[in-house]
């Protein structure tokens, strides 16, 4: 852009500043609303940037531990200054977001209702990358260009502010442009198809028609969650330590098999052994095991709660490894293809990695009708409930950092106790921090000893509850 130009912009946002507080007054409802959404997809107390802060109440309202507000508007800048220039955890700074530095890292970029206004959208988004990890997230929202009439109208009816040319775009307009600059969308939402306040009235559209597939291509609110996209070299990518847990209840018979047909994976590979309460010799035959394969380096301990979830968790906090697998005792996923969700985990496919049983044809008996059935229904609805595809929500083996994993736990509260097996527990939580999924088609055999601890019915309900409890979380508490 020429200085012309660019002076130009200036000039502009300066004066769409100037009388932004009182726009934003008279149309609360809406920014609130914003301002609820980015509150749940951005936790707090972490390290955030705002791309085209405005006056730095959105800013402010995320609780950062650091947070940076960059805005081409000195008139804005100054207005954030002024509100919120005391409180130590935040900056502002006046400077084009195309061509910023910043000899820093965050964990969040935001750019709320800004690329509509951004010059060169591709050029800032690919500016971002010297300031974000590859943890790190791109939050992007924009009106939706299906909007744009009604917008403009509710400006010529003086019911918003005037913005002159703005850019108008699509999801897809906005996906393709974080493609080309090197980020993968993990999250896309709509919110929002009444902006103004109405009783009962707004919280039936925004609250619950808002987020069927049929009305949600029409909502205002268009969001997108993006990571950036690092493929590390070889030398990183196979050299991490593995931590396999091992729930085992009433499973003496596939102890031993468990142990010599996990292949070793990275630097090294431990494997955790948690038992649970069982009737027959699992316990005994862990400790036979452990004994007699010293070369590996196996972990074994006890359950001190019930339930999958309890044996899952006290694994985990007694791994020592980078990345954290699961593994069903019952091995009917087997254990000779965990080297693949290594692969995906360790040269970033996926930040949490999904056992999918429902590609391959299945051995005769490995999975009765009706949990077959019931596991297409609830893919579907979790697929719908998180934004993200999940062909098969039950599987056991799931795979994640442990670095995610501790984020997860942080935040468990926010879910409350709900899920016994912790397969759910896991999966809202990792699409909580917006973890990118990605799922590994398994071939799932038959059992070779014992029976299923699965009750079709009970477990059934529970599954239901849990559906429920995931549409109020994602769904309708985020409108």
């Amino acid at each position: 852009m020429d200085i012309t130009a660019h002076q130009e912009v200036i000039a502009r946002l300066d004066a769409l500043a100037a009388d932004r507080p009182a726009w934003r007054r008279s149309n609360r409802y809406y920014h609130r609303a914003i301002e609820r959404i980015y509150r749940f997809l951005v936790p707090e107390g972490q390290r955030v940037l705002e791309i085209g802060c405005g006056n730095g109440d959105l800013l402010a309202a995320l609780k950062p531990a650091r947070g940076l507000g960059v805005d081409l508007s000195g008139s804005a800048i100054a207005q954030a200054k002024e509100a919120h220039g005391g409180e130590p955890s935040l900056e502002f700074l006046q400077d084009d977001a195309a061509a910023f530095f910043r000899d820093e890292q965050f964990d969040y970029v935001i750019l709320a209702d800004t690329v509509s206004f951004l010059p060169d959208i591709q050029k800032t988004f690919e500016n971002l990358h010297h300031v974000m990890t590859p943890r790190s997230r791109l939050i992007v929202n924009a009106y939706s260009f299906l909007w744009e009439p009604v917008i403009r109208c509710a400006e010529a009816l003086g019911l918003k502010q005037r913005q002159g040319q703005m850019n108008w775009l699509a999801v897809t307009d906005i996906e393709n442009l974080l493609h080309l600059a090197g980020f993968e969308v993990v999250h896309r939402e709509g919110f929002l198809l009444l902006p103004k306040y109405v009783p009962l009235l707004s919280t039936v559209l925004n609250g619950f028609l808002a987020k069927l597939p049929l009305f949600r291509v029409f909502t205002l609110a268009q969001f997108v969650v993006a990571r950036p996209v690092h493929a590390p070299p070889r030398e990183v990518a196979e050299n991490h330590t593995v931590s396999v847990v091992i729930p085992a209840r009433n499973e003496a018979g596939n102890i031993e098999a468990a142990v010599t047909r996990t292949p070793d994976m990275g630097t090294w590979t431990e494997l955790i052994f948690v038992e649970g309460h069982s009737k027959d010799a699992t316990w005994a035959e862990i400790k036979r095991v452990r004994e007699k394969y010293p070369q590996r380096r196996i972990k074994i301990m006890q359950q001190d709660g019930r339930g999958k979830k309890d044996a899952v968790y006290k694994g985990f906090a007694h791994a020592e490894g980078e990345i954290l697998m699961i593994l069903d005792a019952d091995l009917t996923m087997p254990p000779e293809d965990l080297p693949k969700f290594y692969r995906a985990v360790a040269y970033n496919k996926g930040e949490y990695i999904n056992g999918c049983r429902l590609v391959y044809p299945m051995e005769n008996k490995a999975m009765r009708f009706l949990n077959l059935l019931a596991n297409k229904l609830f893919s579907w609805a979790f697929s719908y409930i998180l934004s993200q595809p999940y062909k098969d929500t039950l599987c056991g083996t799931k795979v994640l950092w442990r670095k995610d994993y501790d984020r997860l736990a942080s935040g468990r509260a926010y879910f409350g106790e709900f899920d016994p097996f912790g397969d759910f527990d896991l999966i809202f939580g990792a699409a909580k921090l917006n973890l990118k999924t990605a799922e590994i088609p398994i071939r799932y055999r038959g059992r070779t000893y014992g029976e299923t601890q699965i009750s079709r019915f009970s477990h059934g309900w529970l599954l239901l509850r849990m559906a429920w409890i995931g549409f109020r979380k994602f769904k309708w508490n985020v409108r």
